[in-house]
């Protein structure tokens, strides 16, 4: 038997990069998913390339009523919920001085309000399941803060304080909440950051793939119950030197 056979699981951001590599994990595990992204054609395709236990739907997570409706797709197409994972994620790098305040808003309503939405929309859900599981993807730039990063650094700083805030809100339910923080991945998010160390002979090899990411949180997921593993940090293991 699979290991997440009969699991329900929504994945925002999930129509490319980690969020993609976790619905391959998660399908081939099993699970049933319906992933988000805010394009509903890359949606309906990433969807149709996992197969017939995967669902596509078009959501921005700045807008409640949206992914309140995300979430009732995955009630409606496969009967419950058991599995939330925030991933859907943007960064507007450069400095405070030059930064616009729509910029600073997209990232904050994004990366930490969009995370909020999901698990409020979830939360019931959760709850009449008896149980289950979210996961907030984060990043390693909200204990190390950098120069041009103050949106992104602040927005994830903010999330990991959301993040066990809420663990302890809901562990006697039977919800588990984790926050995973990976370092540099090999993303077309990760090579926006104009701070990110190059390597010109190893070009990006030294990075995180998504699939390396895609591991960690579904091994959480099948973490035993008496255990609660609520933080993951997870970083290149050798990358480049500077200087």
């Amino acid at each position: 038997m699979a290991l997440l056979e009969g699991k329900v699981a929504v994945i925002t951001g999930g129509t490319r990069g980690i969020g993609l590599a976790v619905a391959r994990r998660l399908v081939d595990d099993g699970a049933s998913v319906v992933i988000s992204g805010t394009d509903a054609g890359r949606a309906a395709r990433a969807a149709a390339d996992l197969g017939p236990r995967a669902l596509g739907v078009q959501a921005d997570v700045r807008s409640s009523r949206e992914v309140e409706q995300l979430i009732d797709a995955a009630v409606t197409r496969f009967g419950g919920l058991d599995i939330l994972i925030n991933n859907a994620g943007i960064g507007t790098f450069g400095p405070v001085s030059e930064m616009s305040l729509e910029s600073w808003h997209d990232v904050l309503e994004t990366n930490l309000t969009g995370v909020f939405n999901g698990c409020k929309a979830a939360l019931p859900r959760l709850r009449a399941r008896g149980g289950g599981w979210i996961i907030n993807v984060s990043s390693l730039a909200g204990k190390n803060p950098f120069s041009g990063g103050a949106a992104y650094c602040a927005s994830k700083a903010a999330l990991n304080a959301f993040s066990e805030s809420l663990m302890q809100e809901v562990r006697h339910d039977g919800i588990r909440v984790a926050y995973v923080l990976p370092g540099s991945v090999r993303t077309e998010f990760g090579r926006a950051r104009s701070d990110a160390p190059a390597s010109p002979a190893a070009g990006d090899d030294w990075k995180l793939a998504p699939e390396d990411v895609a591991d960690v949180i579904t091994g959480l997921l099948v973490h035993p119950a008496r255990s609660l593993p609520s933080r993951v940090e997870i970083r290149p293991a050798q990358p480049p030197t500077k200087g």
